[in-house]
């Protein structure tokens, strides 16, 4: 994904001399295409992400399309402030390139855990939040940058990402997507738990349960009226993410079927408000807490039987 994103990102520079492209010392071999295609738009500023934003808000205020890349929690937790004043609150021209959501880096422990970045990132003023679910769709989303004015933070894996499209989707910025339709029960998931929640969509049938799927790669702007179908269709709706629950997917669509005054039953599925203690790798991690096709699965039929005593 990540690397379909900056490939495309790449033949869009090399014909359009305002795009610049930062790293704060990490990408190793990313871009080493990108700096001989580019020379003189490509900088790695070193172990400094504050400075970073600081660099790309000066050359947005000069005109430039800048990219600023990173492991999401260093990008977003870190640079914080500068993100809300330099980028967010001036509306500069900043696409925030953050690699490594959720669980990605778990083996490095809990300080390289993503679990709050887009909560942080949609509270943001003129802030658009975009996570693609496989390589076609970032590489869609690449393209799409060009066109797009104002800051964007974009949550992306890291290379060997499933697909979830056979070809190049119909991506559209605050678009999403329905992959499947059912009956009866809706899930909302995005990011890497698209895939998942195509598995436990399968796993489902099985059980009789025919789900619909929905792909929610924009989280803001949110796809309202996507939400609104599902929620006037279906009696119970799931959102999924490798994000806390708090802030994230699930918060977007509560926000939405509460205001509208949605009478069926919602459930988050994603990471509980809990310490983060045990270290692992991506796989054991999401395992450990039900973010596996069989665990997703599970939740589902358990909340059905809840919403139905």
């Amino acid at each position: 994904m990540r690397n379909a994103f900056f490939k495309a990102l790449e033949e869009s520079a090399g014909g359009n001399e305002d795009i610049f492209i930062l790293t704060a010392d990490l990408g190793f071999k990313l871009f080493d295409d990108i700096k001989r295609s580019c020379p003189g738009r490509f900088y790695d500023v070193g172990i400094a992400e504050a400075n970073m934003i600081g660099i790309a808000a000066g050359l947005s205020l000069c005109g430039k399309d800048v990219y600023c890349y990173s492991i999401a929690p260093f990008l977003v937790m870190r640079a914080y402030e500068q993100i809300r004043i330099d980028a967010a609150y001036h509306n500069s021209n900043i696409k925030l390139v953050g690699v490594g959501g959720g669980f990605t880096y778990g083996l490095e422990g809990f300080t390289h855990f993503g679990l709050e970045d887009l909560s942080l990132m949609r509270s943001l003023p003129n802030m658009t939040v975009v996570v693609p679910a496989d390589a076609f769709e970032a590489r869609c989303l690449a393209i799409a940058c060009s066109g797009h004015r104002g800051p964007m933070y974009i949550r992306l894996g890291r290379a060997g990402d499933p697909a979830v499209h056979r070809s190049s989707p119909d991506f559209r910025i605050g678009k999403a997507i329905v992959m499947s339709e059912g009956k009866g029960v809706a899930i909302f998931a995005t990011g890497s738990m698209v895939h998942t929640a195509m598995e436990a969509v399968r796993l489902l049938k099985t059980k009789g349960i025919d789900a619909t799927l929905v792909n929610v790669h924009t989280l803001k702007p949110l796809d309202i009226e996507a939400i609104k179908w599902a929620a006037l269709d279906h009696d119970v709706i799931f959102s999924l993410e490798e994000h806390s629950v708090n802030g994230g997917l699930g918060t977007a669509i509560a926000e939405v079927i509460s205001e509208m005054g949605y009478s069926g039953f919602f459930r988050r599925i994603g990471i509980e408000d809990a310490p983060r203690r045990p270290v692992g790798d991506a796989f054991h991690l999401r395992e450990r807490h039900g973010l596996t096709a069989e665990g997703v699965s599970d939740a589902v039929l358990k909340a059905l039987e809840e919403a139905y005593l």
